[in-house]
């Protein structure tokens, strides 16, 4: 089944723009190995379809929200719109199994990687966007937020919130984030960062801000302790 087939099914909008749809689940290593295509890689749409994101979840949560304080919806959206969670939303509506990957990062496993799955939903939306108009688009959004909410308590998806509790049961501690490296070109740096509890290392995790890698970092801390799967 073409991919247009596919998601018209899956999500309840056929693309006007199939080449736009090809795009956003095209990875730059399968078209580094295809010279000469038409189609270029999801990267220009995944920085449009975050910044959609970024909005949409913005006034979700500024009016469902009333009284919580700046510092909380700040939080709770970035719990929205992490790796972890976007990864989440990819795979729940099978997009691993839609990308375009060159056979290197097909063999290396790109296609359950976290980054690469998070990168494809936001691609994705910048292409309904571009496809359909924003009008449809925000109610879609809208249905991810309530899908996560209700997948885990909002409050749990803010791993470092949680991590910070679990360490504090019985007194305060020193939790520490440390950036161990920083790779990649400018406009699509890896960061790797170790969180420690009074100078013990808990866990390393990676993103695509230092924020994410914190993130990361602490939710294998609690994998670690046994406290998520």
């Amino acid at each position: 089944m073409a991919i247009i087939d596919v998601i018209a099914e899956e999500i309840g909008y056929r693309f006007k723009d199939e080449a736009l749809l090809e795009q956003a689940f095209s990875h730059t290593s399968y078209i580094n190995e295809r010279r000469g295509t038409h189609i270029d890689s999801y990267e220009r749409l995944e920085f449009l379809g975050d910044a959609i994101l970024e909005y949409v979840v913005s006034k979700y949560l500024y009016k469902e929200y009333p009284q919580e304080p700046e510092g909380k919806l700040t939080r709770i959206r970035a719990a929205l719109v992490c790796e972890t969670s976007l990864a989440y939303l990819a795979r729940l509506w099978h997009f691993d199994d839609l990308m375009y990957l060159g056979k290197g990062e097909e063999a290396s496993g790109g296609r359950k990687r976290p980054s690469i799955l998070c990168d494809i939903f936001e691609a994705f939306i910048g292409a309904f966007v571009l496809d359909a108009g924003i009008e449809p688009v925000i109610p879609f959004i809208e249905e991810q937020i309530v899908t996560l909410r209700d997948q885990s308590d909002i409050r749990l998806l803010d791993y470092k919130t949680l991590l910070q509790e679990e360490l504090q049961t019985h007194g305060k501690v020193l939790i520490q984030y440390h950036l161990l490296k920083e790779s990649g070109p400018s406009h699509k740096k890896t960061f790797e960062v170790e969180v420690s509890c009074d100078g013990k290392n808990l866990g390393q995790g990676q993103g695509a801000s230092k924020k994410e890698a914190e993130q990361e970092a602490a939710r294998l801390a609690l994998k670690r302790m046994g406290k998520m799967e």
